[in-house]
C-alpha cells in the first residue's frame, strides 16, 4: 500500500505574517505542493490567527485539487467555520496560544464532550474526521468509542529522540527504539480499532523513513520540514525529495526493523 503525504504550508504564511506583507502566497505554495505530488494539503486555523488566515482557507478550499484537511481546536468558533468550509478532513488537535508550535495530544479522555460533540456536527456534513493523539492505549480507545474516522499519532517524541545534540554528542538509541516501538504497537491497535492510521509531527527527510516503513500508516502529514528545504530548492522540489522517500521506504517495509537514522 502506497503511502499518503499531506503538506503542511502553515510555515509559509509564519513567514508571510512576519511582515504582514502579501508574500509569500500559502494559496502558491499548495499549487506547487500539489504539482511536487503532494497528495493534500494540511493547514491549521489557530484561534489567534498567527500564520493561516480565514481568507488562506477560503481560498485553498477553492484552488486545491487534492485534499483540504484542516488542523482545529474542538471549539465552537473552528467548528462552525469547518461547516461553512467543508474541508475534505478535519484533524481535531491541542491548542494552547502561549504554546511555540502544538505540543502533545488531544487529551480524548478530558475533552471528551467537546470532541464528541464536534465529531458529530463535522461527520453529519460528510467531513473525514481525524484526532490527533498520543502514543497510548486509552487515547486510541477512546478515538474508537468517540466514532472518529482516524487517529493521527504525533510523533514528536520519536523526533526529539533522533536529534544529535552538541557537536559529537549522540541520540540515546535506547530512547529512540522505545519511542519506535511505541508508535509501531500504537499503530497495530488503532489499525485493529478499524480505525485508519497517520502520523505527524517533526518528522525530516532523515527521520522518516522508520516511520514510512510501518505498514499500518496510511498516511503522513509534515511542514516544516519540507517548507525548510523549499526555501533553499523550491516547493515543487522539496515535496517531490519526500515523496521519493516515502517511496522507497514502503517498498522495503518488510526488511528488518530499521535502524536509528
Amino acid at each position: 500500500m502506497t503511502i499518503r503525504l499531506g503538506v503542511n504550508i502553515d510555515h509559509v504564511a509564519t513567514l508571510r505574517q512576519a511582515r504582514r506583507a502579501s508574500e509569500p502566497d500559502p494559496i502558491a505554495a499548495a499549487v506547487l505542493a500539489e504539482l511536487g505530488g503532494a497528495d493534500g494539503i494540511t493547514i491549521h486555523l489557530r484561534e489567534d490567527r498567527r500564520h493561516i488566515q480565514d481568507r488562506d482557507l477560503h481560498l485553498l478550499r477553492q484552488t486545491i485539487a487534492t485534499r483540504l484537511n484542516l488542523e482545529m481546536a474542538a471549539v465552537e468558533e473552528m467548528v462552525r467555520i469547518a461547516v461553512e468550509i467543508r474541508p475534505d478532513e478535519a484533524t481535531l488537535v491541542p491548542e494552547r496560544r502561549q504554546e511555540l508550535t502544538t505540543e502533545g495530544g488531544l487529551d480524548l479522555v478530558t475533552h471528551e464532550a467537546a470532541v464528541h460533540k464536534a465529531i458529530c456536527r463535522l461527520q453529519e456534513l460528510g467531513i473525514y474526521v481525524s484526532l490527533f493523539i498520543d502514543p497510548d492505549p486509552r487515547q486510541i480507545e477512546m478515538a474508537k468509542v468517540l466514532g472518529a474516522d482516524a487517529v493521527e499519532i504525533q510523533t514528536a517524541r520519536y523526533a526529539e529522540a533522533t536529534l544529535r545534540r552538541g557537536t559529537g554528542s549522540k541520540p540515546d538509541r535506547t530512547l529512540w527504539r522505545h519511542e519506535y516501538n511505541a508508535l509501531r504497537e500504537a499503530a497495530r491497535l488503532a489499525r485493529s480499532h478499524g480505525l485508519c492510521v497517520h502520523m505527524g509531527h517533526g518528522l525530516n527527510y532523515r527521520n522518516v523513513v522508520p516511520i514510512a516503513g510501518i505498514p499500518e500508516v496510511e498516511e503522513l502529514n509534515i511542514g516544516h520540514s519540507i517548507v525548510a528545504r523549499a526555501v533553499l530548492v523550491g516547493m515543487e522540489r522539496a515535496v517531490r525529495e519526500m515523496k521519493e522517500i516515502l517511496a522507497r521506504a514502503r517498498g522495503g517495509r518488510d526488511q528488518p526493523t530499521p535502524s536509528l537514522p
